[in-house]
């Protein structure tokens, strides 16, 4: 009559073993899943180290590079912004003083004066001048006793570069002759000027 609790007994402990024995096998650690291989560990530093070799020698350099291409460029435009202020005020100023000289003189002093004008000018526009001086301008000084005188009222610079520039001048002129009452007159003038030998000359005059 025991056969059958034996059996029974014997089943049971047939499913305890088992079980333990998967209970043991879930529990063992597989080596290429809970950690990283240390040879890969040891293979993965070169690699490392090349690439803080590769930044250290080539990207910082680089960025380096960059660094002073623009601060050399901001220098530069910084120093061209200085130059073209500088001759615009230059050019300016030259335009107002040589305007003046070439439109002022007395029947005395005509001839004088107007050679040194021309002495502002430069290219083509000073041959003209030239001319139209000596042969119409200080003859009719002298013969009709003609005066002026010229001022500028206002005057502001169009453009500049070191070595070009144009001014819009507004001109007014008295001019008197002989005893008669003077006549004034107003005008404006686009004058261009060239720089030479460190000088501003008028190289255009033009009425607008």
């Amino acid at each position: 009559m025991g056969t059958d609790e034996d059996t029974v007994a014997s089943d049971d402990n047939l499913e305890v073993t088992a079980t333990d024995a998967a209970d043991s096998s879930s529990t063992d650690v597989d080596p290429d899943v809970d950690g990283d291989d240390p040879d890969d560990q040891i293979s993965s530093l070169p690699k490392r180290f090349a690439w803080g070799r590769a930044f250290a020698f080539c990207i910082v350099p680089v960025l380096a590079l960059i660094v002073t291409v623009a601060a050399g460029f901001f220098k530069w435009e910084s120093g061209k912004a200085h130059g073209t202020a500088v001759a615009a005020a230059e050019s300016l100023q030259a335009a107002k003083d040589s305007t003046i000289a070439m439109l002022s003189y007395q029947p005395d002093t005509a001839e004088k004066t107007l050679h040194e004008a021309r002495e502002r000018l430069t290219g083509s526009f000073k041959d003209s001048y030239t001319s139209l001086t000596n042969d119409v301008v200080i003859p009719g000084a002298k013969q009709r006793q003609i005066t002026a005188k010229a001022t500028i009222p206002a005057a502001a610079s169009i453009s500049a570069t070191p070595s070009h520039a144009e001014v819009l001048v507004c001109v007014d002129q008295t001019v008197t002759i002989g005893a008669d009452p003077p006549s004034d007159t107003a005008s404006s003038v686009k004058v261009a000027l060239e720089k030479v030998g460190g000088r501003w000359l008028i190289s255009g005059f033009d009425p607008v």
